[in-house]
Protein backbone atom coordinates (compact mmCIF):
# COMPACT_ATOMS: atom_id res chain seq x y z
CA UNK A 1 0.00 0.00 0.00
CA UNK A 2 1.51 3.74 -0.92
CA UNK A 3 0.31 6.68 0.48
CA UNK A 4 -2.05 8.13 -1.83
CA UNK A 5 -3.85 4.00 -1.23
CA UNK A 6 -3.89 4.97 2.86
CA UNK A 7 -5.55 8.19 1.94
CA UNK A 8 -8.27 6.26 -0.06
CA UNK A 9 -8.60 3.90 2.53
CA UNK A 10 -9.11 6.75 4.87
CA UNK A 11 -6.44 5.46 7.18
CA UNK A 12 -4.22 8.38 6.29
CA UNK A 13 -5.20 11.85 6.19
CA UNK A 14 -3.47 14.95 5.11
CA UNK A 15 -3.20 17.90 7.82
CA UNK A 16 -1.44 20.77 7.99
CA UNK A 17 1.83 20.40 9.91
CA UNK A 18 2.24 20.91 13.41
CA UNK A 19 5.25 21.44 15.11
CA UNK A 20 3.31 21.43 18.68
CA UNK A 21 1.96 17.73 18.01
CA UNK A 22 5.29 17.13 16.44
CA UNK A 23 6.74 17.84 20.29
CA UNK A 24 4.21 16.62 22.17
CA UNK A 25 4.81 12.98 20.49
CA UNK A 26 8.32 13.03 21.16
CA UNK A 27 7.57 13.70 24.62
CA UNK A 28 5.45 11.08 24.88
CA UNK A 29 7.97 8.70 23.29
CA UNK A 30 10.64 9.76 25.69
CA UNK A 31 8.18 9.02 28.33
CA UNK A 32 7.53 5.54 26.90
CA UNK A 33 11.10 4.76 26.23
CA UNK A 34 11.66 5.93 30.02
CA UNK A 35 8.79 3.21 31.58
CA UNK A 36 9.99 0.25 28.97
CA UNK A 37 13.44 0.07 30.53
CA UNK A 38 11.47 0.67 33.83
CA UNK A 39 9.32 -2.58 33.40
CA UNK A 40 12.96 -4.55 32.13
CA UNK A 41 14.64 -4.25 34.97
CA UNK A 42 11.34 -4.90 36.87
CA UNK A 43 10.98 -7.81 34.35
CA UNK A 44 7.72 -7.05 33.41
CA UNK A 45 8.92 -7.94 29.46
CA UNK A 46 5.42 -7.69 28.07
CA UNK A 47 4.70 -4.24 29.27
CA UNK A 48 8.64 -3.26 28.26
CA UNK A 49 7.75 -5.01 24.67
CA UNK A 50 4.49 -2.62 24.86
CA UNK A 51 5.79 0.47 26.32
CA UNK A 52 9.26 0.29 23.70
CA UNK A 53 6.78 -0.21 20.61
CA UNK A 54 4.38 2.84 21.67
CA UNK A 55 7.72 4.69 21.86
CA UNK A 56 8.45 4.17 18.81
CA UNK A 57 5.03 4.73 17.97
CA UNK A 58 5.06 8.02 19.13
CA UNK A 59 8.30 8.91 17.13
CA UNK A 60 7.26 7.94 13.73
CA UNK A 61 3.56 9.61 14.69
CA UNK A 62 5.95 12.97 15.10
CA UNK A 63 7.66 12.58 11.55
CA UNK A 64 3.92 12.04 9.76
CA UNK A 65 3.09 15.60 11.96
CA UNK A 66 5.63 17.17 10.25
CA UNK A 67 4.80 15.73 7.19
CA UNK A 68 1.17 16.58 7.22
CA UNK A 69 -0.18 13.30 7.83
CA UNK A 70 -2.21 11.64 10.56
CA UNK A 71 -2.98 7.93 11.34
CA UNK A 72 -6.50 6.22 11.74
CA UNK A 73 -4.89 3.13 12.07
CA UNK A 74 -1.10 2.13 13.14
CA UNK A 75 0.07 0.36 10.22
CA UNK A 76 -1.16 3.85 8.31
CA UNK A 77 2.32 5.15 9.82
CA UNK A 78 4.06 2.19 6.97
CA UNK A 79 3.55 3.70 3.82
CA UNK A 80 5.03 7.25 5.02
CA UNK A 81 8.09 5.56 5.93
CA UNK A 82 8.19 3.78 2.89
CA UNK A 83 8.05 6.78 0.43
CA UNK A 84 10.88 7.96 2.64
CA UNK A 85 12.67 4.96 2.30
CA UNK A 86 12.32 5.44 -1.40
CA UNK A 87 13.26 8.72 -1.69
CA UNK A 88 16.21 7.95 0.27
CA UNK A 89 15.28 10.23 3.12
CA UNK A 90 15.47 7.01 5.95
CA UNK A 91 17.04 4.06 5.61
CA UNK A 92 15.25 0.65 4.86
CA UNK A 93 16.61 -0.66 8.06
CA UNK A 94 14.26 1.65 9.89
CA UNK A 95 10.89 0.71 8.31
CA UNK A 96 11.89 -3.17 8.92
CA UNK A 97 11.70 -2.07 12.62
CA UNK A 98 8.82 -0.40 12.64
CA UNK A 99 7.18 -3.64 11.46
CA UNK A 100 8.64 -5.66 13.44
CA UNK A 101 7.62 -3.68 16.45
CA UNK A 102 4.16 -3.41 15.16
CA UNK A 103 4.67 -7.97 15.54
CA UNK A 104 6.24 -7.64 18.61
CA UNK A 105 3.66 -5.83 20.40
CA UNK A 106 0.59 -7.53 19.24
CA UNK A 107 2.54 -10.93 19.90
CA UNK A 108 2.91 -9.59 23.46
CA UNK A 109 0.10 -8.58 24.02
CA UNK A 110 -3.04 -10.80 22.01
CA UNK A 111 -0.29 -13.98 21.77
CA UNK A 112 0.74 -13.69 25.09
CA UNK A 113 4.24 -14.32 23.67
CA UNK A 114 7.39 -12.03 25.17
CA UNK A 115 10.52 -12.83 26.46
CA UNK A 116 13.65 -11.13 28.30
CA UNK A 117 15.57 -11.93 25.21
CA UNK A 118 12.74 -10.13 23.03
CA UNK A 119 12.24 -7.27 25.00
CA UNK A 120 15.82 -6.49 25.28
CA UNK A 121 15.79 -6.49 21.42
CA UNK A 122 12.88 -4.26 21.34
CA UNK A 123 14.58 -1.97 23.42
CA UNK A 124 17.67 -1.75 21.52
CA UNK A 125 16.26 -1.13 18.14
CA UNK A 126 13.46 1.69 19.32
CA UNK A 127 16.42 3.56 20.92
CA UNK A 128 18.16 3.47 17.53
CA UNK A 129 14.69 4.10 16.27
CA UNK A 130 13.76 7.07 18.22
CA UNK A 131 17.28 8.95 17.41
CA UNK A 132 16.67 8.62 14.24
CA UNK A 133 13.18 9.36 14.24
CA UNK A 134 14.29 12.81 15.56
CA UNK A 135 17.47 13.51 13.41
CA UNK A 136 15.01 13.02 10.16
CA UNK A 137 12.43 15.81 11.85
CA UNK A 138 15.30 17.88 11.57
CA UNK A 139 16.42 16.70 8.02
CA UNK A 140 13.05 17.91 6.82
CA UNK A 141 13.07 21.11 7.65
Amino acid sequence: MNINQAIEERILKRIKPDVELVKKEFNESDYDFKKSGKAFEEGDYKWAIVQAYYSMFHSARAVLFKLGFQEKRHSAIIPVLEDLDSRGKLETTYVNDFKAGIFAREDADYHYSYFKESAKHMIEITDEFKERMKRLIEELK
